[in-house]
């Protein structure tokens, strides 16, 4: 439509706002992500840990940081992958069907898309836990991304950073 007085002005619409889908979902509240978080590590931990406690003795763990330091760096980002593919066995299924991790599926929340749809597997470890384990193995970046990350869920978006660069938000199940 052209302005009636100016022939020359530029035209005009009217547009409405992009309608999301996501009506009816709630955030999940931040204590529930911390409690779903914490389930999460006790578990990892416990699926870590206690077989190489059974097997190697309870001295597990300083003979471990010994061999860690005696390989470095290569040491650090082997038990950082074969930590990220115990993750996937224990929770890829869950995560993959229904965007939950065992501790969330427990607690009731789910990963979404931040319009409310699925968010897909690969979205979820690309986007979402990528850029927590690339920043374990950059030096001081490894203790500024989590401090950073967490304290970013008191906005009031409750959008950690890793939901920021996923595009994701955390709701009731």
């Amino acid at each position: 439509m052209t302005h009636p007085t100016n022939p020359y002005a530029a035209p005009t619409a009217v547009v409405d706002d992009i309608q999301t889908n996501n009506e009816g979902l709630e955030l999940a509240g931040r204590g529930i992500r911390l409690g779903a978080s914490l389930l999460d590590g006790i578990i990892m931990a416990a699926l870590i840990w206690i077989p190489i406690m059974i097997f190697m003795g309870f001295d597990a763990l300083a003979r471990f940081a010994a061999w860690q330091a005696e390989r470095g760096i290569l040491g650090g980002v082997a038990m950082l992958l074969g930590g990220f593919v115990l993750f996937l066995v224990v929770n890829g299924y869950l995560l993959h069907k229904n965007g939950q991790t065992i501790g969330k599926r427990l607690l009731g929340i789910k990963i979404v898309r931040t319009d409310g749809e699925a968010a897909d597997l690969p979205r979820i470890l690309l986007f979402r836990y990528g850029p927590g384990i690339l920043a374990n193995v950059i030096p001081f970046i490894n203790l500024l991304y989590p401090l950073v990350d967490s304290l970013l869920i008191f906005r009031e978006s409750r959008k950690c950073l890793h939901d920021n660069i996923a595009d994701t938000i955390v709701v009731k199940a």
